[in-house]
């Protein structure tokens, strides 16, 4: 490896989620192409790990060919571990990656597992007593196998020292991303943003909730019906009252039905949607703080501010210099 390099391995084994590897890869190889433009040398020398140099299967028609042996003694600077849909029978076929998680993940500089790749940190113990997240549909299944991990259902991705856990397939582009800012600056890690036509704009504390894809998973009609009208009206203040009468129903049957179909009470899915909006609006537009406030029904900008820090640890102005879109 050249001198000045960053090595980046990713972890692969039978099974493992194609668009999760494939994301990375691509982060990290447009991040080098944009170097070479500018005349620098590539930063990145990335390599594809395994425990046999052989051909392996993903959980599509995609097959990756591995360039480097998983040992122990031969490490990168970064490790990504890619996840798997069927998580615990990928795990069950392979105990070479948990071994080599095992002994070598203290020793790497920077070790990352992608949205399930979680579970195979989790399994070495390594995760006891720290926070780390997973996609959100296997959190319950995380918290119960290993009980002395703290798991945050919510985070993009979480950095606990050296050891970095994230969620769903889009987290893994997330986090690369968040990578290649630490690494090489803001400005080249916006160029691939652009190139890969997304936003570098997701801290790793951002939820992963989003009041829009929530609004179509309730079972329920009448939740998804009045979430619905809730997101049609955030610029209008109501009250939880007046969303049980939009959905005839009575509070606390309303509450019961939006506590057992998404976990939260309704006031809080309408807080998450309103910011939500509010995170839209910082992002896309130099509209001042009153007005978006006012747009996305919040009672005062004390309230505003207050419910940015609740969810996000940043207040407005600060969210908009780190992640508005560039003119």
């Amino acid at each position: 490896m050249p001198a000045g390099q960053h090595r980046v391995d990713l972890v692969i084994y039978p099974g493992f989620k194609s668009l999760e590897a494939v994301g990375p890869l691509t982060v990290f190889t447009y991040a080098n192409k944009h170097l070479e433009e500018q005349g620098e040398s590539a930063f990145y020398d990335i390599r594809i790990a395994a425990s046999e140099l052989a051909p392996v299967t993903s959980d599509t028609v995609i097959a990756l060919q591995p360039t480097q042996q998983l040992d122990p003694d031969d490490l990168p600077d970064t490790a990504l571990v890619a996840g798997a849909h069927d998580i615990e029978t990928s795990m069950a076929n392979a105990q070479g990656v948990i071994d080599w998680v095992q002994a070598s993940a203290p020793s790497i500089r920077r070790f990352a597992t992608l949205c399930t790749g979680t579970f195979f940190l989790a399994e070495t113990g390594l995760l006891n007593g720290r926070r780390a997240t997973t996609h959100w549909r296997m959190s319950d299944r995380l918290e119960h196998r290993y009980p002395a991990i703290d798991v945050d259902v919510d985070a993009i991705f979480i950095q606990q020292d050296n050891l970095w856990t994230s969620a769903g397939v889009s987290a893994a582009i997330d986090l690369s991303l968040a990578f290649v800012e630490r690494d090489c600056g803001h400005k080249l890690a916006l160029e691939v943003a652009r190139d890969l036509v997304i936003f570098l704009k997701r801290p790793g504390g951002q939820s992963q909730f989003s009041a829009d894809l929530a609004s179509q998973m309730p079972e329920s009609s009448a939740v998804r019906r009045i979430q619905g009208w809730a997101m049609d009206n955030l610029e209008t203040p109501f009250t939880l009252g007046e969303m049980a009468d939009q959905a005839s129903l009575s509070i606390r049957h309303l509450t019961r039905l939006f506590q057992k179909e998404t976990g939260r009470s309704p006031m809080e899915f309408v807080e998450r949607a309103r910011l939500d909006k509010a995170r839209r609006l910082l992002q896309d537009t130099d509209l001042p703080l009153k007005s978006i406030a006012f747009r996305c029904g919040f009672s005062s900008d004390d309230q505003f501010r207050r419910t940015f820090r609740k969810y996000l640890s940043v207040v407005p102005n600060d969210y908009r210099s780190r992640f508005s879109s560039p003119n």
